[in-house]
């Protein structure tokens, strides 16, 4: 499972990673589908002392890519965080930690190795800067966002990408918690400069990113609402119906989305 589903207006430059800000870095796995865009995003964040941001798929290339830029710079790796569970994030985590001798913290215990896991609100230090945890869950249950303080990065995973508008992975994901993520997000944005998403390149003023988000997906929900009103139900059907515009690729992504969208309209929710 990953994150892109839907065209959404955004950067459209050839995103191949690399040294974003003096505290973070992307090494790209080399992943790329219609899925995730142009592969997944392995954040290295820190100067001397480094947390990998999800190594991605078990990939020895990617793997051993991620080493190679570490040690080129002479940096020590000190452990390895997950924004979500999801495989094109975290399937490479336990044998690339297990190869530098730290741990895996992550929100869900099914994905840490020791014992040190991630909670809302945590602050990990990290040299003159920190990492603070913000739940993010919507996209999936476990996901999380991440703030690189002195950097004033926001570090988003599935929840925000650098193209397209990301998938509620329904039943794990739920449209109402994704809402709601953007919208804490959407209060967090003042403090922060750029978005370093899961997949795609990285977006300029995070506040613009999130509100157009919003919109996006308010808009995508009255359309389906409107359909499932004139008695279409079948998320299939509407896929079809109010995703026309969308490679058919990416409608069984779509069709998990509009599943979420459903079940938030039957639930009577409102945001």
């Amino acid at each position: 499972m990953s994150g892109h589903v839907l065209p959404l207006t955004g950067s459209t430059e050839d995103w191949r990673g690399g040294q974003i800000s003096e505290a973070a870095a992307c090494v790209l796995a080399p992943n790329a589908s219609p899925w995730t865009l142009d592969g997944t995003n392995t954040w290295i964040l820190g100067t001397s002392d480094v947390y990998v941001v999800d190594p991605g798929p078990d990939d020895p290339r990617h793997l051993c890519a991620i080493r190679e830029w570490v040690d080129a710079r002479d940096q020590r790796i000190i452990g390895v965080l997950l924004t979500h569970g999801h495989v094109d994030h975290s399937q490479g985590a336990r044998a690339f930690a297990d190869a530098a001798g730290v741990g895996v913290r992550a929100w869900d215990p099914a994905h840490r190795l020791g014992s040190e896991g991630l909670s809302d609100g945590d602050v990990i230090a990290l040299g003159d800067e920190d990492v603070r945890i913000v739940a993010t869950p919507g996209h999936s249950q476990d996901s999380v966002s991440m703030i690189l303080g002195g950097d004033s990065s926001l570090l988003t995973g599935d929840t925000i990408l650098g193209r397209g508008t990301s998938l509620v992975a329904w039943p794990d994901g739920t449209l109402g918690d994704y809402l709601d993520s953007l919208e804490r997000l959407r209060d967090l944005a003042g403090e922060l400069s750029r978005v370093l998403p899961g997949h795609g390149p990285v977006l300029q003023s995070p506040a613009t990113v999130i509100d157009a988000y919003l919109t996006h997906r308010r808009a995508r929900l009255a359309e389906v609402a409107g359909v499932y009103e004139s008695g279409v139900s079948d998320p299939e059907s509407i896929v079809r119906i109010v995703y026309a515009d969308v490679p058919q690729e990416v409608w069984p992504a779509a069709e998990l989305t509009v599943r979420a969208q459903v079940h938030y309209l039957e639930s009577g929710e409102t945001r």
